[in-house]
């Protein structure tokens, strides 16, 4: 019991901690609009395409955080022929004692067995390994005189590790 208790605030601790696409563009929103457009690539690298506005201003697509890796298959191993695995009791022993007044001191002890037999098993692959490709990307607007006046997140994998966001491992967001 207290073990799923623990893992269930693990659980809840790593997704209060994960931040999402919509958090990484209201943090790069908030940091760069109205910032000089040529700041932001001298920040983050520079575009990888532009197009001009009869304004006079220019949307430029801009990618960065671009790495890969390889996502291990997965397997699931369960008993072979319907057989059953072996059977485990466990038993606990809790002892209360009062040596002194005011002192309680508790003991417990718990035992454990397994009868039966050791069932074969069969492994069977569940998803292959994978290659993950990474990538954060945005539409960057800039008016006329150089200044950020938009910013949208176009295209946002999943993060390193356990982000949600790969925009949000580049830019940050909202805790």
């Amino acid at each position: 019991m207290l073990k799923t208790v623990v893992a269930v605030l693990a659980a809840g601790l790593v997704l209060a901690g994960c931040k999402t696409t919509e958090q990484a563009a209201t943090a790069v929103r908030a940091k760069w609009i109205g910032q000089p457009v040529d700041r932001f690539f001298m920040e983050n690298g520079p575009p990888v395409s532009s197009y001009a506005l009869d304004s006079g201003g220019i949307i430029y697509t801009w990618r960065g955080g671009e790495m890969s890796y390889v996502r291990p298959a997965q397997y699931q191993t369960r008993p072979a022929f319907g057989a059953s695995p072996m059977r485990t009791t466990e038993r606990t022993t809790v002892m209360t004692a009062h040596p002194s007044p005011g002192v309680t001191v508790t003991r417990s002890r718990t035992t454990s067995s397994s009868f039966g037999f050791s069932a074969p098993s069969v492994t069977t692959m569940v998803q292959p390994a994978q290659q993950v490709n990474l990538v954060c990307e945005a539409q960057i607007t800039a008016d006329d005189k150089g200044r950020i006046v938009a910013v949208r997140i176009s295209r946002d994998t999943e993060g390193a590790a356990l982000s949600f966001s790969r925009c949000a491992d580049i830019f940050g967001g909202e805790e």
